[in-house]
This record gives structure tokens, sequence and C-alpha cells, in this order.
């Protein structure tokens, strides 16, 4: 028998991934969930242990901006949309991530 498991994400990663996710327009919470479970192939598959407090820290850092609207199904959800200091903290996160696997890299490719 073979238990799958989902793989640890880096520090900080979900914040990079839920903004970015939300870069593409207002999603709510589960639409965001679903977004990087279905773009990674099953493998990021984020749960609302995790999500929502993400979800929280960007709004107080000011990086997001909560709405409530409707879901594709009719139901009330808060949809969050990404302000000016959220795509600013987009670019930084993505920088200081491309270094971070650069580096690793550069660590697994030696001898």
């Amino acid at each position: 028998m073979t238990i799958e498991r989902t793989p640890d994400l880096l520090p900080g990663t979900l914040d990079l991934l839920v903004l970015k996710a939300v870069a593409r327009g207002p999603m709510h919470g589960y639409g965001i969930a679903q977004h990087l479970k279905q773009i990674s192939d099953n493998v990021l598959q984020v749960g609302e242990s995790s999500l929502y407090p993400a979800l929280q820290r960007l709004m107080l850092n000011g990086h997001l901006k909560p709405e409530w609207g409707l879901s594709e199904n009719n139901r009330r959800a808060r949809f969050y949309t990404l302000t000016a200091s959220g795509r600013k903290q987009l670019a930084a996160e993505r920088a200081e991530f491309d270094r971070m696997i650069f580096a690793i890299q550069r660590v697994l490719a030696t001898a």
C-alpha cells in the first residue's frame, strides 16, 4: 500500500501562491484552493486550516482587499482582489523565491 502525501511548502510560499492566483482576478477562498490544485496537477492541495489564515494575514497586511459577492453556485462568498501593495509584495516574493530556488539548484548540482 502506497500512501501519498502532500509535499510541504517552503515557508512563505503559500502567500506567494495566493497572491499569484488572485492576480488573475477576484477569487474566493475555495476558488483559490481549487485553482492551485488544478494548475499543479493535484500536487498542491491547500487545506482550509492553511489557506484562511494566509488570506487573513494578507488582508491585514493590505495586500488583499475583500468584498462579498455570490459564488458560481449562488452562495455568498468573500472575494479577494490584489491591491497595489499586493502587486509589489507579489513581485518581491517572486524574486526571493526565484533566488532561493536557484540556490537550492546549485547545491543539488554539486557532486
